[in-house]
Order: structure tokens, then C-alpha cells, then sequence
């Protein structure tokens, strides 16, 4: 009775005062609550995102403006703390314009790469304004950038933080500052982390992007004091990638709606020309008639229903794949540069598969092998995964590209293979997968997505590899044979001159001439 009586006198709310509890959240507020969907869940990793975020966008920023990169990457314990670190990251880019600092570094979904259907690293414009945010979540100090757009005179310098409840830039010091003598940016968060060297560390993230970019120059200081120095291995730049229109096969319904009420085309027909991809004057016609829909009808004005057959009829037509001129590949030799320069093996294979399609949205995948030298001989595979030349260190199990390089039969291309796990031997597989927009498992872009088209194309890359391996170890393990029935005859070559001499009856100098010739023809047959 005392428990009913309790129920009966909790003061019971009513909708307006739901409804005054109701308010919107920003894009910074959810994330600074849920950051570990962006990478920061832990110290360690938190001390990655962070150098990885910006070290993306200044290789992307070098390349985009034509420069061969030149990066330097220094972390510092601040006040001989282990849990406190200074991280700098500086470029030889081309900077950025005064009055678009503030907003890159400061504001969350802010950027220029997320509406371009064109290949790059960064995609979504979470990346450094996020990792800005953990650091003045963890030790309250701002985001310091210095910027320099042209030789001579000065450079821009911020001090800012973000207002994580309306998702804008608070900026704390401006000013104009002398710098270096040539344009660039540099950009300084103070963060709490933990520095480890070995797998999932800095150092492991940095020797994979030398590998995958051998046309970075790069200057690593660590929070023990070294520096390390990773030579450019390659003069040559990767091709830029050109920004293309979307392809109709990768629109969704509530899409073609908002484009076509957005559209400046004059009518349907012209709509379907100008803001697709591979979408011909005939073809359009095509569409149109096969939706039920005027060519000439004004698109704002087209109704859900219509769209939806507009959409049905685009799916039933024939349309070429889109342009694939907004994919920058590695290539087979800047591979084997970045696997050379890095990996001691005696065997490294390699290929760059055709463009393939997914969801109306071009990609490839490209694979490389090193095989034996100094790689453990008695360990798993290790795999290096990419994505737009960036590399993958977390969630490793929920990337495609592991699931295929577990799901192959190795067997069958002469190594050991527990089942259903990764090969074992002196091995080393790097996968790329490159891609106007790639299909990551989750915000924090370290797993790539399991889509049909884009495990087939990988589990392909994989094979042709795997192939040109089996050759090598094919003919290794027959040079072993041969080499042991070498070995073999060598140790009886002078009891059967023994044996001949006491059938024929010649003299010793006549038996040695004959081992002689004897072990001159097995050495001979060696060497051809």
C-alpha cells in the first residue's frame, strides 16, 4: 500500500513540460559526447587520430596544389607527462586563405571534399576540427594553426576553440606573425594520449603512408626524443583525380527528388543530361518516355510518385559505367617503390586491377605481395590495408579486405593456412582500395565495407597476386629438390671413382681427373 501510495503522489509530467525539455543538438555536442565513433576512444588511439588527421590534409592540400609533399610530424610530452602531448604537424602546402581558417579548424561537417564525387583523403570534414575538439575536451587548450599562402610577407596565426553547442568557431588570438620563408600550415593540439611504439602506434601509421605516398618527404619527432627521417622514393606526383557528376545507378529516391527540385535545368530531359553522369540526349528521352513523364515537364514540379518511376525507368536503362578519371591509383611501380624502399624480401608482386562500380560509384582495388628476406618466417601474414592511400590500422576484422585475404584458399598457392585464418609464412599483403567515395564500416574510417562488387574485386587482386607467388615458390622449392640430389650425388662422386678404378684398373691421377669431371658437370648443371 505504502509503494501504491508513493506512484500515486510522483508528480506525473505533462507534454509541455516534455516539450520544454526538447532542444536541438549540434553536430559537435553529439560528438564531443560520442567520440569514439571518430577515433578517440581510447589515449592511444585518440594520439593517432590525431596525427593521421592531419597529416591527411596536408598531403592532400600539397597534392591537390601540385607540391611534392614535405611533412614534418613532432610530438612532445608536455611537462614531462605521460598522458599529456603537444602534436605539430607542418606542410610546405599552399596554406589556406585567412577568412577559411577559423571555419576548417573550428567548425564539425565543414569542408570542400564531401560533395565532390572525386577521390581524396579526407571526405567527410570531421577529421582535424574533431581531433581540435578532443584536445580541448581533455586539457582545455586551443587549436593553434599558423598559415602562409604566398612567398614573402607574413603569416596568419589563430588560437581557436569550438563552441560545441551552436558548432562554431570561437576564435581566442588572431594575429599576423613572420614565419617560414615559404607558404604552408601548420597546425598544434595539446591532447591527453598514451605514446606506444609496435602495432596500432604512430610510428607503424607513418611508415605505412611513406609506403603507400613514396613521394612524401617526411620528418617524424617522437615524444622519446628521436627523429626519424623517411626519404622521398619517388619524384613523382600521383595523378590528380577530376571531380565527376553522380551516376544515376547510385541515386536513391529521396536524392533525385532533392536534385531535381534543385536543379537549374529547364526541364526533366535537361536535367537528366546535365547533373548525371553517362546519361546521353537519347538516353534521357529513353527514360522519360519509359517513366510516363513529359521531356519538357518543369522538375520542381515533378510529384514523389512520378520520381519514383522517373527512378524505376533510370534502372531499367542501359547506361555506360561513370567516368573513372576521378580515381588516382598508386600504380604497379609506385608500389613496388614504396615495398622496396621500406621491406627487405626477395620476391614483391603487384597489380592495379580495371576500374570496377559500386552503387553507380567508381573504384579499384590494387594489391602487392613481398615475400621471404627478413619477414618472420613462422608468424601470420601481416596484411596492410589502404584506403585512398591512407592507412587502415584499427578494426581490421570488420574491413572486406581482411575477411578476403582470410577467405582465400592459400593452400592452393603453396602456403600454410590454418582454416579460416590468414596465411602463415614470411609474408607481407598490401590491399588499396581507391574510390570517389568509400564505403568505410563506420565514422571513424578505419574498416572498409563489405559490398559484393568491392570483395569480388578484391578477392580477384588477391589471386593474381597469390599466382605470381606460386610461380616463384614453385621454382624455389625445384631448385631445393634439385639441389639436395645434387648434394647427394656430390657425397658418392669419389666412391664411384673408387668403384671405376678397380673395375677398369687405371692409375689415381686418372681417377681424380675422372672425380674431377665428374663434380665439374654436376656444378655445371647448377648454374645453367
Amino acid at each position: 500500500m505504502a509503494e501504491k501510495s508513493a506512484q500515486d503522489n510522483r508528480r506525473r509530467l505533462t507534454a509541455k513540460d516534455l516539450a520544454r525539455q526538447q532542444r536541438e543538438i549540434s553536430v559537435s555536442e553529439f560528438f564531443s559526447k560520442n567520440r569514439h565513433l571518430l577515433g578517440f576512444d581510447n589515449p592511444k588511439r585518440a594520439l593517432l587520430t590525431t596525427v593521421k588527421e592531419a597529416v591527411d590534409n596536408s598531403l592532400d592540400a600539397c597534392e591537390e596544389a601540385g607540391i611534392l609533399p614535405e611533412i614534418l610530424v613532432e610530438i612532445a610530452a608536455v611537462d614531462n607527462r605521460e598522458d599529456r602531448f603537444r602534436v605539430r604537424v607542418e606542410d610546405n602546402g599552399p596554406g589556406i586563405l585567412k577568412r577559411q581558417i577559423a571555419r576548417i579548424f573550428g567548425k564539425l561537417l565543414y569542408g570542400s571534399k564531401f560533395h565532390r564525387l572525386k577521390m581524396s583523403r579526407g571526405q567527410q570534414g570531421i577529421g582535424i576540427s574533431a581531433a581540435g575538439m578532443y584536445g580541448q575536451i581533455t586539457t582545455g587548450k586551443p587549436v593553434i594553426i599558423i598559415s602562409k599562402t604566398k612567398d614573402g610577407g607574413k603569416a596568419d596565426y589563430f588560437e581557436l576553440v569550438i563552441d560545441t553547442k551552436a558548432n562554431e568557431p570561437k576564435i581566442i588570438t588572431e594575429d599576423s606573425i613572420e614565419w617560414n620563408g615559404h607558404p604552408g600550415t601548420s597546425v598544434q593540439i595539446e591532447l591527453e594520449g598514451s605514446y606506444q611504439r609496435g602495432r596500432w602506434s604512430v610510428d607503424e601509421y607513418l611508415e605505412q603512408t611513406v609506403m603507400a605516398n613514396p613521394h612524401v618527404s617526411l620528418t617524424y619527432r617522437g615524444p622519446d626524443g628521436r627523429e626519424r627521417r623517411f626519404e622521398r622514393a619517388s619524384e613523382v606526383l600521383p595523378e590528380d583525380p577530376k571531380p565527376i557528376k553522380p551516376h544515376p545507378y547510385g541515386i536513391e529516391l529521396g536524392v533525385l527528388i532533392q536534385m531535381l527540385h534543385d536543379t537549374r535545368a529547364r526541364n526533366v530531359k535537361e536535367c537528366l543530361r546535365r547533373d548525371f553522369s553517362r546519361v546521353s540526349e537519347r538516353n534521357a528521352a529513353d527514360i522519360c518516355q519509359a517513366a510516363g513523364i513529359s521531356e519538357h515537364a518543369r522538375p520542381s514540379r515533378i510529384a514523389r510518385q512520378e520520381a519514383e518511376s522517373l527512378l524505376s525507368a533510370i534502372r531499367q536503362t542501359k547506361l555506360r559505367n561513370p567516368p573513372m578519371e576521378c580515381i588516382s591509383p598508386i600504380g604497379p611501380e609506385q608500389i613496388l617503390v614504396g615495398l622496396k624502399s621500406n621491406v627487405e624480401a626477395d620476391v614483391y608482386e603487384c597489380v592495379t586491377r580495371s576500374p570496377s562500380v559500386y552503387r553507380g560509384i567508381p573504384f579499384l582495388v590494387e594489391a602487392g605481395i613481398a615475400y621471404g628476406g627478413e619477414l618472420p618466417a613462422e608468424r601470420p601474414a601481416r596484411i596492410m590495408r589502404f584506403a585512398n592511400r591512407v592507412p587502415l590500422l584499427y578494426q581490421s576484422g570488420a574491413c572486406v579486405i581482411t575477411q578476403c585475404v582470410s577467405a582465400l584458399n592459400w593452400r592452393q598457392y603453396g602456403l600454410g593456412q590454418p582454416s579460416g585464418s590468414l596465411p602463415v609464412g614470411p609474408l607481407l599483403i598490401l590491399v588499396h582500395v581507391a574510390s570517389a567515395w568509400v564505403p568505410f564500416a563506420s565514422e571513424s574510417k578505419e574498416a572498409v565495407a563489405s559490398y559484393p562488387a568491392i570483395e569480388k574485386e578484391v578477392t580477384l587482386a588477391l589471386q593474381e597476386c597469390a599466382r605470381k607467388l606460386r610461380i616463384h615458390l614453385r621454382r624455389r622449392r625445384r631448385e631445393a629438390e634439385e639441389d639436395r640430389k645434387r648434394l647427394h650425388i656430390e657425397r658418392y662422386i669419389p666412391h664411384i671413382g673408387e668403384a671405376l678404378q678397380g673395375i677398369l684398373n687405371f692409375g689415381d691421377a686418372e681417377k681424380e681427373r675422372l672425380v674431377a669431371d665428374l663434380t665439374a658437370l654436376l656444378q655445371k648443371s647448377r648454374k645453367g
